[in-house]
């Protein structure tokens, strides 16, 4: 059982990216952890090279979520962006299709009530999210779906909260310890592999 874990490196005004963090901290022989760009686009081809080198049977991308309290495995992609920000190469996009044409929605293919199960076992909060936003990480999640249709690839996207080391740069939001969380995605992660 192979596994692609992708997290975000840090974007708008933010130094960390809880995401990016969390793939460097595991270390595992089945497991390909890469950090991605928060670039439209870029992230998405970054991937899809990603999975057709490594030929993976699991893709888990994870990204930021500032204001979450819990782990958040994302039931739904879907094809807009509509960004509030920039991104890191400094593109706004606003009301933009994903893919002209494409189908509004995918689903995830993980089992992601069994994920949101096998963390609270290992004492992470977590719960589903039927949103992934418009920003960057939806593009990836939609993008990753549409590109692994029949594949047999199972494939999605978790958000997890701001990590406690970013308390200073989000005064009064939610935070969690990034050991805490790396323990989320390991459960998650055994899960998949089972």
């Amino acid at each position: 059982m192979k596994i692609l874990l992708t997290g975000f490196e840090p974007f708008g005004n933010s130094t960390l990216n809880p995401s990016g963090e969390i793939v460097k901290a595991i270390k595992t022989e089945n497991i390909i952890g890469v950090v991605l760009p928060v670039v439209f686009g870029q992230a998405s081809q970054m991937l899809k090279e990603l999975i057709a080198l490594h030929k993976p049977d699991v893709v888990l991308c994870l990204g930021q979520a500032e204001g979450r309290h819990a782990m958040t495995p994302e039931r739904v992609a879907i094809n807009l962006d509509d960004a509030r920000i920039a991104d890191n190469a400094g593109v706004i996009m606003t009301d933009q299709p994903i893919l002209i044409g494409g189908p509004d929605a995918y689903f995830t293919t993980l089992p992601v009530k069994e994920m949101v199960n096998a963390m609270k076992e290992a004492n992470v909060p977590a719960a589903i999210s039927l949103s992934a936003g418009s920003f960057v990480c939806n593009h990836l999640f939609y993008s990753m779906q549409h590109h692994l249709v029949g594949s047999g690839v199972r494939s999605g996207f978790m958000h997890v909260p701001l990590m406690d080391q970013q308390r200073v740069e989000f005064s009064g939001l939610p935070s969690m310890p990034l050991a805490q969380m790396v323990a989320g995605v390991l459960a998650c992660l055994k899960l998949l592999s089972a």
